[in-house]
Order: structure tokens, then sequence, then C-alpha cells
């Protein structure tokens, strides 16, 4: 199948009965409506997780919270693959990590202060700083169209998948260092909407019961958002590639909009942060498995113009916030803080950009 042919992704594994664009724009907000009380659910059940078993904030929202926040994007991305779609792949991925980088601005409006003032380790500055590498790393290789290939595998993305196993090794590693001490630390926060269950009432097994059942809510719910999101772009006649870094990316990265926004609520300021650096690091690993079963050649290879864009506008939205952890003081703009109001303003750049390239 040429590339050309295989730009729109079948809507595959999912039976969902013809809608008119209004219905299904209706549709699209009503499972939108369910993603996000799952999201919301499962930010409260990972804080009580981390609480019942001793564990950093900051690790569960990179592994756990980022993880399952992440599974419509997991699911969309390999469906795709399959489907030999590039560029949605590609747009969909690359597309998110910008968006959900803005999201931590969204959630600053409930933090005290900037959010980025909270982390007392270097844990978040480490995410940060790793995570403009393997976007560069990334850029790089899509600016070079992946010049080595073995049996129709990139180079890149094998390179991509075993830089993103060393950083998770080193954050792992270094959790709990204490070798890097920030002065001036905002007081914690009380947590006036902590959720009675996930007190000290609920059972362990309780927990994981309730933590499974909002991970299958974000993953089937996410996925009709997605196929909803795919038949509005057809029905309105947008273009594939504008769709793929705004409606559909914007589907996808509902779970992580509504899990930071109740992290930053509860006081989880750390865990809303890891849960953001922690998926953007995910999309970036899903090009090798996408790269697997794309058989069209190595996926990164002939990129559009807008997978550059996307990678660079998250190389720099993850760089402004990386200042904003390294610089303890800054200013604030209203409740916001500075850095955060510049990435939501670099967010909306990228929307005219991709807008401009479609």
């Amino acid at each position: 199948m040429s590339r050309q042919a295989a730009r729109n992704t079948p809507e595959k594994g999912m039976d969902i009965p013809a809608t008119s664009l209004t219905g299904s724009i209706l549709l699209f907000a009503l499972c939108a409506v369910v993603v996000w009380f799952a999201g919301a659910r499962l930010a409260y059940l990972a804080d009580g997780l981390a609480d019942r078993f001793k564990l950093a904030k900051s690790l569960v929202g990179l592994l756990l919270l980022s993880l399952a926040t992440s599974l419509p994007e997991v699911a969309t991305t390999l469906s795709a693959a399959v489907s030999q779609a590039q560029n949605l792949v590609l747009n969909n991925l690359f597309g998110g990590i910008a968006l959900q980088t803005a999201i931590l601005g969204v959630a600053d409006f409930w933090a005290r202060g900037a959010i980025t003032n909270y982390p007392r380790s270097a844990n978040h500055a480490l995410e940060a700083t790793l995570l403009v590498l393997l976007l560069s790393i990334t850029l790089i290789i899509a600016t070079l169209g992946e010049p080595v290939a073995f049996y129709q595998i990139g180079s890149g993305s094998v390179l991509i998948a075993l830089s993103y196993a060393g950083t998770i090794w080193l954050l792992r590693r270094y959790d709990g260092s204490s070798d890097w001490v920030p002065v001036d630390l905002p007081d914690p926060d009380s947590r006036p909407f902590l959720a009675p269950q996930v007190s000290g009432e609920a059972t362990n097994r309780s927990l994981l019961i309730q933590t499974v059942a909002a991970c299958a809510a974000i993953l089937v719910f996410g996925l009709v958002l997605v196929i909803l999101a795919e038949r509005i772009a057809a029905q309105s006649g947008l273009g594939t590639s504008f769709v793929g870094v705004t409606l559909l990316a914007g589907a996808t990265s509902l779970p992580e909009l509504t899990t930071s926004i109740t992290a930053a609520r509860i006081g989880a300021y750390t865990m809303a942060i890891s849960n953001i650096f922690g998926s953007n690091l995910i999309m970036l690993v899903l090009v090798f498995p996408a790269d697997v079963l794309y058989r069209g050649g190595p996926i990164l290879r002939g990129s559009s113009v807008t997978v550059s864009l996307a990678l660079a506008f998250g190389i720099a939205v993850t760089a402004i916030y990386l200042v904003g952890l390294i610089v303890r003081r800054k200013p604030r703009v209203g409740v916001l803080g500075l850095d955060s109001v510049l990435v939501m303003i670099t967010f909306l750049g990228s929307l005219l950009a991709y807008y401009y390239v479609r």
C-alpha cells in the first residue's frame, strides 16, 4: 500500500453506528464526559495507592498514571500502524506532546503559585532534560529520513526505544536522590478534594479493582473518542494532518487533562508534572512498535513537515518548563506562573503553524 493511499484509518475493532456530523459531535461530547470522570477518579486512586504503598508521587505519576492515561494513544497508534496510516500515527503521537505539556499550564490554575515551584528534588528537571534529549533525537532521525533500516524497521526507532529504556532506568535510579535540594519551598497545600473512598477504609484489593476499572473506562471510551474524531474529520472536510495534531490529539490527551487537574486540586503537584512528562516519553517510545507494524518501510522516513514542527514545539514547551523547574522564583501572571503562560502561548502558536502547513 502506498503512503498516499494509507492516510486514513478505517474504523476497525469497534462497531459504532453511522451518525451525522451533529450526532458525531454529541456522541464525542458524551464520551469525553465519561473519560473526564474516569480520569479524575484515577488521579484520586493513584494518590491513594502512593500513600498506601509509600511510593513517591513522582514515581507513580511517571510510571502508573502516565501509562494508564496513554492507553488510548497506545491503542490508536498500533491500530493506525496496522492499517498502514503513517501520517495519522506520527501526527497523533507527536502532535499531542505540546498539547499535553500545555495541560500543566491549565493545572497551574489550581496551584498556589507556579506549579513548578513545588518539586522538592531534581527528578522533574531530569525528566524534562531527558525528554528534550529524546525529542531532539527523534527530530534528527525524522529530518535525516531514517537512512538505515533492517527488515523495514528504521535503526532510528530502535535507538529511540533504547534511549527510552535508559531514561526510565536513570530516573528510577535517581528517584529519592538528595544531591540537589531546592530552597524557598512553598508550603504543601491541604487536600480538600480527597475522595472518601481513597481513605484508609478502602482495602488494597478495592483500590486496585477501582484502578483497573478506571483504566478500562479510559481505554474503551478513549478509543470511541478517537474513532469519532476521525469521523468528524471526514464529515467536516478538515485535512488529516491538521486533525491529527488538533482534534485527534486532543481526544487522546483528555485523560491527561483530567488527571493532571485533579492531581493539582488535591495538592499532588509532583504527580501531575510526572504524569505529563511520562506520557510524552511514552509517545516517543511508541514509535518503535508502530515501526514494527508499519510495513511500508521505516515509519519516520518521508514524514511530513507537520511532524518536524510538532517535535520542535515539543522541545520548546518542555524547555520552558525545564527553566521553570530550575528557576525557583519566577514572576506570576495572575494566578499562573510565567512558565505556564509561555507554554500555553507557544502551544497556541503551534496550532497556527500546523494550520499554515496543513
